[in-house]
């Protein structure tokens, strides 16, 4: 499990630390890691190559001189730019100068280096083999000042490899917000825990690959956002025993389609199916679109009341009429639902917090403005806010659709899913998640846990089904054998 803690939980953690040892071996610590991930980055030809450090004030300044100070040592040609002279890291700052490192500074006094100006550094950083972005620490909030704007956009320009140590300078380390402009990182090394921002977006497509750095933090309380792994999904997901028949793996109803868009169910049965369902009864409009694809399906002509014993319900992909009543008797049931699509504008939030029985809601960005009565931007900014908000609106678990999925439920750590291709932003692939988790459900799974395990099975499936090419839905459902194979060889 990869785990992510907030701001200032990592500070406590970091004075906890620093009051057991020696002054200055906290910076020294994540200043070495730092020095050692660039040094892979250069392919260890560290000797000759042309760094440039973008330094802010504060620790996180420090932390990037002094690994300037020890690529310096291993005979880089070092250059910082100091974007704040009178607050730079004097530690630091002195390490880097005995190395042999040369200082740049804007017009300011205070700080004897070479004066140069808003060109001078364009130059320096175009002739870089590497730049380390430390001009803003995990502590910053909004975007950068207008003072390191044409640093970071000439580094980005550049072409040159840009690592951002702790997190890109702009982003909004706990909730992955980027409210202006910010630096875009190939590699960012974070030091002592993951910060939610780097996992989830828009911060984490400006971080690049991330390295994490043990500086020996004691970060025993509960994660705020946490990732799942290979191996962790390997554990999660149900596998039949001699004993097993349809009922014991799970039997997931279905309510989706209609006349006007069959697809709807015939994508969402398919999930269920090939996420594991011991069976699936069908209810709605598109019963023979479905056995046509699938002749192993249930297909009942009724209500979801007549379809007869299930363990699970998924209703709303591609449902065009009659949703209210469905919905009213899927919710009187005693087991697990998945609302998706259609179904989720007619939901009562008051009837889903009085049930027994667990609730997924699976909206897409635009679905949870609508719910939350703000704008789809500020869902798309603020993921895990949107989320949070969702479950505790409706006492649901949410898995929020999108660049960034993410799994919220109450209290719990929210959830976010490292899996997943740009090309699942296609017509139809949302009803096959809504199946492959309704039939986790039904299997048993805790409504977290199924909606986590669906979405990153999902996700691989859209890797592995055709790599780096567009896929279809279809093609998704198609693929969830190889994803499931290729998560349960960690077993």
């Amino acid at each position: 499990m990869r785990t992510a803690h907030r701001v200032e939980t990592v500070r406590t953690a970091e004075r906890e630390a620093m009051a057991r040892l020696p002054e200055g071996a906290l910076m020294q610590r994540a200043a070495a890691g730092l020095a050692a991930a660039c040094a892979d980055l250069l392919d260890r030809r560290v000797y000759g190559a042309r760094v440039v450090l973008l330094v802010g004030s504060g620790d996180n300044g420090g932390d990037t001189l002094y690994a300037g100070a020890r690529l310096a040592r291993r005979g880089a040609g070092v250059t910082a730019v100091l974007l704040a002279p009178d607050r730079t890291h004097p530690g630091g700052l002195a390490a880097l100068r005995a190395a042999g490192g040369r200082v740049l500074t804007g017009p300011h006094d205070g700080v004897d280096g070479d004066v140069v100006g808003r060109h001078g550094a364009h130059e320096v950083l175009a002739r870089a083999d590497l730049v380390l972005d430390g001009i803003v620490g995990i502590g910053g909030r909004g975007g950068l000042r207008a003072e390191a704007v044409p640093l970071a956009r000439a580094a980005r320009d550049s072409g040159v490899v840009v690592v951002a140590v702790d997190l890109p300078s702009g982003v909004d380390a706990d909730t992955g917000e980027v409210a202006g402009e910010c630096v875009t990182a190939d590699a960012t090394v974070t030091f002592g825990a993951y910060k939610p921002g780097l996992l989830v977006d828009p911060a984490r497509t400006r971080a690049g690959v991330v390295r994490l750095v043990d500086i020996g933090l004691d970060l025993s309380v509960p994660a705020d956002v946490e990732a799942l792994q290979h191996a962790d999904v390997a554990r999660l997901l149900p596998a039949p025993d001699a004993e097993s028949d349809k009922y014991r793996r799970g039997v997931v109803g279905i309510v989706a389609g209609s006349a006007k868009y069959p697809g709807a169910a015939v994508l969402c049965v398919g999930g269920a199916l090939r996420g594991g369902a011991g069976a699936v009864r069908y209810v709605g409009g598109g019963g023979d679109a479905v056995l046509a694809r699938h002749p192993e399906v249930l297909v009942h002509d009724g209500t979801p009341g007549g379809a007869g014993r299930v363990q699970a319900w998924v209703i709303g992909p591609g449902l065009d009429d009659g949703v209210a009543g469905a919905l009213d008797e899927v919710l009187a049931s005693d087991v697990p639902v998945l609302v998706d699509a259609d179904a989720l504008g007619a939901l009562d939030p008051d009837a889903v917090r009085e049930r027994g029985a667990p609730v997924v809601l699976t909206p897409h960005a635009g679905e949870a403005a609508r719910l939350l009565g703000i704008s789809r931007e500020e869902v798309e900014g603020r993921r895990l806010d949107a989320a949070r908000r969702l479950a505790g609106r409706y006492g649901a678990t949410v898995l929020l659709k999108g660049s960034t999925t993410v799994v919220a439920s109450g209290g719990s750590p929210v959830r976010v899913n490292p899996t997943g291709t740009p090309w699942l932003a296609t017509a139809g692939s949302g009803d096959v998640l809504a199946g492959v988790i309704g039939a986790l459900l039904a299997a048993g799974l805790g409504a977290v846990d199924a909606a986590s395990v669906g979405a990153y099975v999902h996700g691989l499936a859209g890797r592995l089904v055709r790599p780096g090419v567009p896929v279809v839905a279809g093609d998704v459902a198609e693929g969830l054998g190889a994803a499931w194979g290729s998560v349960v060889g960690e077993r």
